[in-house]
């Protein structure tokens, strides 16, 4: 069944650079969201059995793809699907909307700001073209990005942002699902509705 019209048709998930699609994360997003479609997907080189990431090009390609065959799947336009992941993948999913793929909105675990011990090597150039609602969650004591670092660089987005710290919470947050999971939902249910 089609989603209801004016609501977010689908939610695309992508793991970190170490991790799959199964990282239990991803896997509570999911089961949490539902009704809402969820699809979790692996980048290529997972898929290839490497542990090493492709580079950003390759990883943003597989993601229009994935994002096209969801909406297709499902039967919504793809300025109604949701995208986001943990690290590395929400970091390729904001570089592919920020390069021109249809979004409703950004979903942002542990954002990668900067290699840990590096706060000088940003990844913020594509942030100014994020014209999207967007959702970071972290932890605050995460190595990647502390939430003084991110919430000045994220300040260029010029869409909506809005930040949830997870008190303690370093890169893996990896007993806070619950937390995680109700944040998101309640993000996604106030997301305003997409005029026809």
């Amino acid at each position: 069944m089609p989603p209801r019209a004016g609501r977010p048709g689908g939610l695309l998930l992508t793991p970190g650079a170490g991790s799959d699609r199964d990282h239990h994360t991803l896997v509570a997003l999911e089961e949490a969201l539902a009704p809402l479609p969820v699809a979790r997907v692996d980048f290529p080189y997972r898929k290839e059995g490497r542990r090493a990431p492709d580079r950003a090009p390759k990883l943003i390609e597989s993601l229009r793809a994935d994002a096209a065959a969801f909406a297709a799947e499902r039967r919504f336009r793809p300025n109604r699907l949701l995208l986001g992941g943990r690290s590395m993948g929400g970091r390729m999913c904001s570089m592919a909307v920020a390069e021109g793929l249809p979004a409703r909105g950004l979903v942002l675990i542990s954002y990668p700001l900067h290699p840990p011990g590096k706060p000088d090597k940003l990844r913020i150039e594509h942030l100014p073209l994020l014209e999207v609602p967007c959702l970071f969650v972290s932890g605050t004591r995460d190595p990647f990005g502390t939430p003084e670092e991110l919430e000045e660089h994220t300040a260029a987005i010029p869409g909506p942002v809005q930040h949830h710290w997870i008190e303690g919470g370093r890169h893996g947050l990896d007993r806070d699902d619950d937390e995680i999971c109700a944040v998101v939902a309640d993000w996604i249910d106030r997301l305003p509705p997409l005029r026809a």
